[in-house]
């Protein structure tokens, strides 16, 4: 019979940790007497995050003392006190690889039922002072797990827990975080995960995912727990950087030149996917050269590549493109890369944009004019006036071989002329956006300044589409997953504290730094937080894969080597090191 050894609480409190403020509730300790367990959690417990912790799902955390006797032994600690896993209930009994997601147990006057594994997470290594604490969990099959409740009550220390009902599949917990979080899984199990009603809906996301990416015609779940790790490997039509030539600049707008780029032998350019970008590398000065990402706006089949570039004030590389770049020229280029792609289906589409963000969706435009598709498609673009209006002909044009196309242009600072009945003064609105008959099934593409998309992905999903629907694309760093960091005002990237490194240059494409190698940096992420560029992490030692980041061009080796490598031209920045000259998509 199994039974319940300790009851632990918490209230959540603020950490300082490598520089930082964690707000966790990972601390723990028992408690004696009983305590009522409702639907959220114990009284007198809280937890810091309730995007990775908590919530009705994951009112419980359950850990068990067979668990603490093997890492007493593993890790040589005799420290170790109930609690110390910020596990709510210590048990004896209840292994990992018996309990199953689904079952059902009482404790006391309570009924629970076993939901997911415990989330990978960086704060469990913080608590135990144990920093790959999180990979160790997963590798060694002992991650604990979650409780729902089902019927709120009183339990105590020294209650009996009985199961009162097996869930469906009999998947164990060991099971399912093995399927999630280690490589050669087993595709039966993969589909009997999924008929699990007990499991939490993020892990039934990430395992829809990994269902799709095995069976490439089967269209994806929206993002789960593992999001930004498990999208389409994208093989590059060339390793690194290579040498293309200018064929020719345009200008587009006073400050918006296009440029085209050829092979040097004449050979043909692989097709790029319509909403992909290209990574350049520009001598701009007698330092490290400058690497910039931009989206291709040229058509997938055009035989040639197309950047379009605003001229930023004080850009570096858009000032070199601008001022000193001439057709003849040489440039080094990564090939085409990135997710932000027009997906194939039959759905409506939404292409929405602002400025030269006009650049990825303009890509997406071309492909669906060229074989007429017959999906209604919307091209929906801001722009501060008509002589800023970039590519204003061009999509017009295209819009036109559409058996269902439809246009609306927003001005900000211009009235529209009386026969430019698609062109309206302002900015979108609810109501705007009503009018154009957008349908709550369609797809939807936004390009432009974050603050842009944050406004017409609200607006979107206030006229019904669904989140996993509303796709977008930024220029810069994406924006940080820190999870329990408390948050600090921004800070432009710079050039990190301390002395100059002696080792490979690291260069952040997206946050525009490049900088040398030292060893007094633990990892690529730890270099990328020391030089304020916004990063993506949560276990912090390879498993959950939330730092995955695409690799432009280098080599790393892996300090602490991950429990399943990431895909193809691909990095996990949180537990590696350059050995040659990188770049990163970061």
């Amino acid at each position: 019979m199994a039974t319940l050894l300790s009851l632990n609480v918490g209230m959540p409190k603020d950490v300082p940790w490598q520089g930082k403020t964690v707000h966790t509730g990972v601390w723990k300790s028992p408690v004696h007497g009983p305590r009522m367990v409702r639907r959220l959690n114990v009284d007198g417990d809280g937890q810091g995050d309730l995007a990775g912790h908590g919530g009705e799902i994951r009112a419980v955390l359950v850990y068990q003392v067979e668990s603490y006797q093997y890492w007493k032994e593993h890790l040589g600690r005799d420290d170790l006190t109930f609690g110390s896993f910020g596990e709510n209930f210590t048990v004896d009994g209840l292994p990992d690889d018996q309990v199953c997601i689904g079952d059902r147990y009482r404790i006391g006057g309570a009924e629970f039922e076993v939901t997911q594994p415990r989330v990978t997470c960086y704060r469990v290594g913080m608590r135990l002072g144990e920093p790959t604490m999180a990979s160790l969990l997963v590798a060694h099959h002992r991650p604990g797990f979650y409780l729902r409740v089902i019927t709120e009550g009183r339990v105590q220390a020294g209650n009996e827990i009985t199961l009162t009902a097996r869930g469906p599949e009999e998947l164990s917990v060991a099971d399912i975080d093995a399927l999630l979080y280690l490589p050669d899984r087993d595709p039966a199990k993969l589909r009997k995960a999924l008929n699990i009603p007990a499991l939490s809906p993020g892990w039934q996301q990430s395992f829809r995912e990994l269902v799709a990416s095995q069976n490439p015609g089967q269209e994806p779940g929206w993002p789960g727990e593992r999001a930004g790790c498990r999208q389409p490997g994208e093989a590059p039509g060339w390793p690194g950087f290579r040498a293309m030539r200018v064929a020719r600049i345009v200008p587009e707008t006073p400050s918006i030149v296009s440029v085209y780029l050829d092979t040097t032998d004449g050979t043909p350019l692989p097709e790029a996917r319509a909403g992909q970008y290209l990574s350049i590398r520009l001598p701009v000065d007698d330092a490290a050269p400058t690497v910039r990402t931009y989206s291709l706006s040229s058509a997938p089949t055009a035989g040639t590549y197309r950047i379009s570039v605003r001229h930023e004030p004080h850009g570096k590389a858009s000032g070199y493109i601008h001022d000193r770049l001439h057709p003849g020229d040489l440039v080094d280029i990564a090939s085409p890369r990135g997710t932000f792609v027009l997906q194939e289906g039959t759905r409506p589409v939404v292409l929405v944009s602002a400025g030269i963000g006009a650049t990825p969706v303009l890509g997406m435009l071309h492909q669906l004019a060229a074989v007429r598709d017959p999906r209604p498609v919307w091209w929906v673009h801001t722009a501060h006036d008509r002589a800023g209006h970039v590519f204003a002909d061009e999509a017009h044009d295209l819009l036109a071989h559409l058996p269902d196309g439809h246009e609306h242009i927003y001005y900000t600072s211009e009235s529209p002329r009386p026969e430019e009945d698609h062109i309206s003064r302002g900015r979108p609105t609810a109501r705007s956006l009503a009018a154009l008959g957008i349908p709550a099934d369609a797809d939807a593409y936004l390009c432009g300044p974050t603050t842009f998309m944050d406004d017409l992905g609200r607006l979107l999903r206030e006229r019904g589409l669904r989140p996993e629907r509303i796709h977008t694309e930024q220029f810069s760093a994406l924006s940080p997953i820190n999870p329990g960091v408390t948050p600090t005002a921004s800070v432009r990237p710079h050039q990190p504290p301390g002395p100059t490194g002696t080792g490979p240059l690291v260069t952040f494409a997206r946050s525009g730094i490049a900088t040398p190698w030292s060893p007094d940096h633990s990892s690529l992420l730890d270099l990328a937080e020391a030089c304020d560029i916004p990063t993506r992490w949560s276990c912090r030692t390879g498993v959950c894969h939330t730092c995955t980041t695409p690799l432009v061009t280098g080599d790393v080796t892996y300090t602490t080597p991950p429990l399943e490598l990431p895909g193809p031209h691909t990095v996990l920045v949180c537990c590696s090191t350059p050995t040659t000259e990188v770049v990163l998509d970061l």
